[in-house]
């Protein structure tokens, strides 16, 4: 089965037909009528110019040559100065059998062909017929153009808008490097001045704190004196445990060689040590097993578990043994030959509110006040900090009087 192609059907080919006589008009139309063309008839040569210059769409035009006023060569050269009508064929009509210089005028006029009086059915059908099938191709080549104009400008758009596309991202791309390289120089900065203003204010501390003291021990002070002297003794105190967070915070910069194979059963062990104390004043029942071994800067994922414990410790329920379980398992990777572990710090503390996670991680953010709970609010900013320090995320679960539990995601290789 032949594929279907769009081209004009026969009831939309247009012949005009020009001839002084009538009865060849006629005898012209019932030829061709079997093959249901469209026949648009003129008596004259300015009969058929009135005719073209409002219908531009003929596919032939039989003219014939011998004509009153205007014959069939004067009309054909005023068509044919015209841009719209220059492609239409004309079929010269004649009862003379002339010479060929005459022959060539027509010709040279445009004329494309002649048939001779007394007209031939058969020949004129089939010489309209080759004329009519030229004007079905060149119909199917111009819609075929056109679609290939438009493919053309409408791919050549695509390709305008992907190229502004992809400068737009080249610009951004090159503002992310320098928002970043900008953001780097900022943050040292501020790394900086945080260890800078915090190393600055322990020397006032401390002298506050030892004054403080001496007034206490070098007199016997009245109640309400002593009293107040052991507030500014224990607000110096939070300010020392809160200049001491922040050193650590912003201490946290790591090069490439300060990564080493740790063995996290150690890291825990080690943080355990310098937790004695509050294990012990807290009854506190710590387990863990199992843990794996992974590239990271030993000291701070000694200080990342000794926060995420010490945490624990300290919401823990008033009436309950505290108990905090250390977990891990292997994981896949987004990239595949790249192995994770998670970790997972469990407590049966007091727990907080699911909505509240996020606030956890920030810098002074607290759920509780200081004077129910001690702390300055940046432990677990540094644990976040840590973990992002070693590419790999930490987040919390929990719900209120359930505990809480840590879950952390560490690459096994950096």
């Amino acid at each position: 089965m032949k594929p279907h192609s769009k081209q004009p059907p026969k009831s939309d080919i247009k012949i005009l037909v020009v001839d002084d006589r009538e009865d060849n008009l006629i005898s012209i139309e019932t030829i061709l009528e079997r093959d249901n063309y469209t026949i648009v008839k003129a008596s004259s040569g300015r009969a058929a110019l009135k005719i073209l210059l409002q219908q531009h769409d003929f596919s032939l035009i039989l003219m014939d040559v011998q004509m009153p006023d205007l014959n069939g060569f004067e009309t054909a050269a005023i068509i044919y100065e015209r841009d719209k009508l220059k492609d239409i064929p004309i079929i010269f009509i004649t009862a003379h059998d002339y010479d060929e210089e005459i022959i060539f005028k027509g010709y040279r006029t445009g004329g494309v062909d002649y048939i001779y009086k007394p007209i031939n059915p058969d020949l004129l059908r089939v010489k309209v017929g080759v004329f009519v099938e030229l004007y079905r191709k060149n119909y199917q080549l111009l819609l075929h153009e056109q679609k290939l104009l438009a493919a053309n400008h409408s791919l050549q758009k695509e390709i305008e808008e992907r190229k502004a596309s992809e400068e737009k991202v080249r610009m951004l791309n090159a503002q992310l490097v320098e928002n970043n390289l900008q953001l780097k120089e900022i943050n040292e900065e501020l790394d900086q001045f945080a260890y800078v203003a915090s190393h600055d204010l322990q020397e006032p501390l401390r002298k506050i704190q030892v004054f403080s003291d001496k007034i206490l021990t070098i007199q016997k002070q009245d109640e309400e004196t002593e009293k107040y002297f052991k507030k500014i003794i224990s607000s110096s105190q939070r300010m020392q445990s809160l200049i001491n967070d922040l050193l650590s915070f912003s201490r946290h910069s790591a090069n490439s060689s300060d990564f080493k194979m740790v063995d996290l059963n150690l890291v825990v062990k080690e943080a355990l040590v310098e937790l004695e104390i509050k294990i012990e004043k807290s009854n506190a029942v710590i387990t863990f097993d199992n843990l794996p071994a992974i590239y990271a800067i030993p000291s701070m994922v000694r200080q990342l578990f000794y926060n995420l414990i010490s945490n624990a410790l300290k919401f823990r329920k008033a009436d309950a043994t505290a108990e905090v379980k250390i977990s891990s398992r292997k994981i896949a990777g987004t990239v595949p030959e790249q192995a994770l572990y998670e970790i997972i710090v469990a407590d049966k503390g007091i727990g907080f509110e699911q909505q509240f996670e996020a606030d956890i991680f920030r810098v002074f953010k607290r759920l509780h006040s200081y004077h129910d709970f001690e702390g300055s609010g940046i432990g677990l900013s540094i644990c976040k900090k840590i973990v992002d320090k070693h590419n790999g995320t930490i987040r919390a679960e929990s719900k209120p009087g359930e505990g809480a539990s840590f879950i952390i995601r560490l690459p096994e290789k950096q």
